[in-house]
């Protein structure tokens, strides 16, 4: 089983910065993808930015220049960078990984969600 812990969700003015981080623990092989998704009141859940495990990235395009995908290897864990926040960033922000097994499997595993709220 994997286990994947969120953190650093909050709230913040317009313009603000927050940076959000996902590590992972388990028994598994190794990482592949991971990236970072967003869904808000009444919609539906939307890729904000992924990152292979070369570090090659993409990021959705109201969030490009503001947000900042990375990743550490050797902590497991996938972090968010967002800067220049705006109100429509509001949203439950939650990591996913795509780990391979012991088995070499390929399996997709969801942190639980962080809230951040944008708000004057």
């Amino acid at each position: 089983q994997v286990q994947l812990v969120e953190s650093g969700g909050g709230l913040v003015q317009p313009g603000g910065s927050l940076r959000l981080s996902c590590a992972a623990s388990g028994s598994f092989f190794s990482i592949n993808d991971m990236g970072w998704y967003r869904q808000a009141p009444g919609k539906e859940r939307e890729l904000v930015a992924g990152i292979t495990r070369g570090n090659s990235t993409n990021y959705a395009d109201s969030v490009k220049g503001r947000f900042t995908i990375s990743r550490d290897n050797a902590k497991n864990a996938v972090y968010l960078q967002m800067d220049s926040l705006k109100i429509e960033d509001t949203a439950v922000y939650y990591c996913r990984i795509i780990v391979v097994t012991t088995l070499y499997r390929s399996l997709q595993y969801w942190g639980q969600g962080t809230l951040v709220t944008v708000s004057s």
